[in-house]
């Protein structure tokens, strides 16, 4: 018998054993009466008693199980009720173990009123009162675009007058600026009959639903009558009018033109949140551009993720699907719903844009939080580090140590800090390596820990949570054995992170680690490591430079850097200085030290 099976109540034992076979919904409650959970299933009975029958890997389903005091459901026609009902119910009780929508942002909508000169305009709310609403907008300012495109093409009234053949009876409007102006034709005067005001309000309509293509065509057509029949101002007009659509409609169209009507949900997965991305399109245009955040609780997988974001977008929406292109199949079975996981093709490339968006919605989402909290930002960059360099604390003080020479010469390392995930470029340190003859990047990463880490004890410093090694398993034991001579091995984490493919490596262990792309932690560990090589670089440099300022003058006695570089300045070069007679040198640098110079050179030669 399963651990989870012998907690449970006689009467949940009861409940399960007599469980449907059936699509449904199911709710567990704990011993409070509390909701605590709601799920749907395509066979309750089996479902349901996978919860029981078995211990779970992931330690919050286990929680949920043992918190697990009654349950109830209820059954459904097909799954698809199934996922509706279940995305109600969870919206209504919040269970604490269920994923949770992040959704406390009201996105725009275009709203065509229902009366008898519509309005057009922007609105968070809608309202059952009849009134046509267009989108959601991901924005207002693509809202805004929109609208700026309609009052270019149609005088529409924007005043709030509720007009109705009434109203017009009674004589009482009066014409307003926006009517000498030429942006309204009088509504308010009946000055305009409520069926050419119609035609506008239907060409309106057709921009909204995105049939941009068959307004072009009607557009061109009227300007070509007009042209043909010399009426000539008309058909600049209808010309204005469609350059404003066609320049609206290339910003909009991003695949093709022979995709219609189709629905794509892009995936961004943060681990603990998922980012999903709802656009439709209608003849390659993006009409309806939504993203949802998910919070996961149970470890849910993207198909059941993907589940819960076409309920909600079905249900707030009043979305219709007949073809969604998805990343995975999602978790449920919707009749007359066709799911295309894409690899080549227009709509995989519908699919990366897609992505795309709900990636930017992380990166947006996340800008926003260290812009509003950066110490939350921070904590969760510190832990995502933590998790995946498996250390027993967060690190909040890191350093890389990088080596540098070329073929030898003048071998250098840098080590960089960084503190709370920043460069703390104060604690940067150079070393010129002092007991390595060659090029031996071992020997030289080996003597570089020995002396930081003893200088730091001998000193009373605070000591890194973490050790980065720019360099692979060779690299990586160099430094180890460094740890262990001093005494430090285990009291500090290190890895060593590989140039060609981002690996990281830990001690003991032949294979490699890679660290998601997008992930915060690698991200960080680039920057160290690119930190450490850009230090070690301009010091190497600066190195080469002053060994090049070297020369052959600084090996006579008596000469300093002073006479040497006023030497050069005057001469130009080392073999001109040695040519020289002493009566030129002494104008230079004076009698005895021209003496001096003249007998070196003197000696050289004799010794060839």
């Amino acid at each position: 018998m399963a651990k989870h099976d012998k907690d449970k109540s006689p009467q949940l034992k009861e409940k399960l054993a007599i469980l449907p076979s059936s699509p449904g919904v199911y709710t567990y409650y704990d011993a409070e009466g509390t909701v605590i959970y709601v799920g749907k299933a395509k066979n309750l009975k089996r479902r349901v008693n996978s919860y029981f029958n078995r211990t779970h890997d992931v330690v919050r389903t286990n929680l949920l199980v043992r918190a697990i005091a009654d349950m109830s459901y209820i059954v459904v026609p097909t799954e698809q009720d199934a996922l509706n009902l279940e995305n109600s119910m969870i919206k209504e009780y919040k269970p604490r173990y269920n994923v949770l929508l992040k959704d406390d942002k009201s996105y725009p909508w275009i709203c065509v009123t229902k009366e008898l000169y519509p309005r057009v305009f922007m609105t968070r709310q809608r309202i059952k009162d009849g009134s046509k609403y267009f989108g959601p907008y991901t924005d207002s300012k693509s809202a805004r675009t929109v609208l700026n495109l309609i009052s270019q093409l149609y005088p529409l009234r924007t005043c709030r007058l509720n007009i109705t053949p009434e109203y017009l009876a009674r004589g009482k409007g009066r014409l307003c600026l926006e009517h000498h102006m030429k942006k309204c034709l009088g509504c308010c005067k009946g000055m305009i009959t409520p069926e050419v005001y119609g035609v506008y309000i239907e060409r309106v309509k057709q921009i909204l639903r995105g049939e941009t293509k068959e307004l072009m065509d009607y557009l061109r057509d009227e300007m070509t009558r007009a042209a043909e029949s010399l009426r000539f101002e008309e058909a600049q007009v209808y010309k204005e009018q469609f350059q404003l659509v066609e320049r609206y409609r290339a910003k909009s169209v991003i695949v093709s033109q022979v995709l219609d009507d189709i629905d794509v949900f892009g995936v961004d997965d943060d681990q603990k949140v998922v980012y999903v991305n709802y656009m439709h399109l209608r003849r390659g245009a993006v009409v309806r551009s939504v993203t949802l955040q998910y919070r996961r609780r149970l470890d849910e997988s993207i198909p059941e993720i993907l589940a819960y974001a076409i309920a909600e977008i079905k249900q707030t929406l009043g979305a219709e699907f007949e073809e969604i292109v998805v990343p995975e199949i999602p978790d449920v079975e919707m009749e007359g719903v066709t799911f295309t996981v894409p690899q080549r093709g227009d709509r995989a490339r519908l699919l990366d844009v897609s992505t795309r968006n709900a990636r930017q919605a992380k990166i947006d989402y996340l800008n926003h939080l260290e812009k509003a909290n950066p110490e939350e930002r921070l904590e969760r960059t510190l832990k995502r580090i933590q998790s995946d360099f498996h250390l027993s604390e967060l690190p909040r003080h890191i350093e890389c140590f990088d080596n540098s020479n070329i073929q030898g010469s003048n071998p250098v390392a840098s080590c960089v800090v960084f503190k709370n995930a920043k460069p703390s470029k104060k604690d940067y340190r150079h070393f010129n390596i002092k007991t390595v003859e060659g090029p031996n990047d071992f020997a030289s990463m080996k003597e570089v820990l020995t002396r930081r880490y003893t200088r730091l004890m001998s000193e009373g410093e605070p000591l890194p949570q973490l050790i980065v090694v720019d360099g692979g398993k060779g690299q990586l034991s160099a430094a180890v054995e460094a740890l262990e001579e001093i005494g430090l091995r285990g009291k500090i984490a290190i890895v060593g992170i590989a140039k060609r493919l981002e690996e990281i490596y830990f001690p003991g262990d032949s294979a490699p680690l890679y660290i998601d792309k997008n992930s915060e932690s690698l991200k960080v560990v680039q920057h160290l490591r690119d930190e450490a090589h850009r230090f070690g670089i301009t010091h190497h440099r600066n190195r080469r430079s002053k060994s090049a300022i070297t020369s052959e003058l600084d090996s006579i006695p008596g000469v300093g850097p002073a006479t040497r570089d006023l030497l050069l300045r005057h001469f130009r070069s080392v073999k001109r200085v040695s040519e020289a007679s002493v009566d030129v040198l002494a104008e230079v640098v004076g009698k005895a030290k021209a003496k001096t110079i003249r007998e070196y050179f003197t000696k050289g030669e004799n010794k060839m």
